[in-house]
């Protein structure tokens, strides 16, 4: 049965909902959903990664047809002003909430997994469309509140922009060359809760669903964790605490060759994530299953009680 679009606007309007510390998507995902920026409100951006790469694109580069965002809010109500006059954003909000009955869909922007079920809830059930910043969930309750808002019929999308990273696409449309993988490892800054999605949802895509069990046996600033997968490949992901030059360094080794690439432009893959989703609301059609963010999900679960137990492997299994 052919699905229905979640918006028939002409032209989608958006909210642009919270931000918190180390993460400044308000600015850039506005900026680029927008179809531009105040050069001077964009100076004042805290964000030196986000000033460099909208600055770098090509002007006729920014904007996505038939889409705006038109609200929004901030958990400091000082900084949403910024956001608004950098972004090109015309309506600041007192609450979040008080976007309900003005927008066709929420981008819930913060990459705190263990608020995200009270941040979403009052738009789910206002029956408005929710994008979600990566990690959807970092528990197994929110994980299990969000599959059954899903199986309800509830229009929720949440994925890391590292999915869509142009310099990863060969590889997930094949590694034929490589053999039978053997072997992947990538990196990533910070913490495994918060940043361990961008690693993990790089490397689904080439390798696809069948992920077994996670074994962390580092610490909460040093994370190290194996991952089994059912095709026999070994996963090394590892989350160091200020490693930012290691962002998205991914190896991949078979049975007949070895390949080695890192990510790099932020901005291709971030508009990207945000064009899946708005062609989610244009047709109803999901960019990728549900299945995947549930199994992406288990995986972030898995490593961290892994962690919390000592470094014991954690199948998905146990993950309820």
């Amino acid at each position: 049965m052919k699905s229905k679009p979640l918006v028939e606007r002409p032209e989608i309007r958006l909210a642009m909902l919270g931000m918190v510390d180390g993460n400044g998507h308000p600015y850039s995902w506005s900026a680029i959903i927008n179809g531009g920026y105040n050069a001077e409100e964009l100076a004042k951006c805290p964000y030196a990664a986000i000033r460099d790469y909208l600055a770098k694109q090509p002007k006729e580069t920014l904007g996505i047809p038939g889409v705006k965002v038109t609200h929004v809010w901030t958990d400091d109500p000082a900084d949403a002003p910024q956001v608004a006059r950098c972004s090109l954003i015309p309506n600041v909000v007192g609450k979040a909430t008080d976007v309900i009955g003005h927008v066709d869909a929420v981008v819930v922007a913060t990459d705190k997994g263990h608020e995200h079920v009270e941040r979403c809830r009052p738009f789910v059930e206002a029956g408005l469309p929710v994008f979600v910043d990566k990690p959807m969930v970092d528990n197994a309750k929110d994980l299990r509140t969000f599959v059954k808002w899903v199986k309800a019929g509830r229009p929720i999308m949440s994925s890391s922009c590292m999915r869509y990273a142009k310099e990863f696409m060969p590889y997930r449309i094949g590694t034929h060359e490589l053999g039978d993988l053997r072997y992947v490892s990538i990196t990533t800054p910070k913490t495994w809760e918060r940043y361990g999605i961008h690693a993990l949802e790089a490397i689904y895509p080439i390798l696809g669903p069948g992920f077994i069990s996670a074994r962390n046996t580092g610490s909460i600033d040093r994370n190290v964790v194996h991952l089994k997968h059912r095709r026999g490949v070994d996963i090394v992901v590892i989350a160091n605490k200020d490693m930012y030059g290691g962002f998205g360094a991914l190896t991949l080794c078979g049975t007949a060759g070895h390949a080695a690439v890192s990510f790099k432009d932020t901005y291709y893959a971030f508009k990207t994530q945000l064009e899946g989703f708005v062609q989610y609301l244009r047709t109803g059609t999901r960019p990728f299953p549900f299945d995947e963010t549930i199994e992406l999900m288990k995986l972030v679960i898995a490593g961290k009680a892994s962690r919390e137990k000592n470094g014991r492997e954690v199948e998905l299994e146990e993950i309820g």
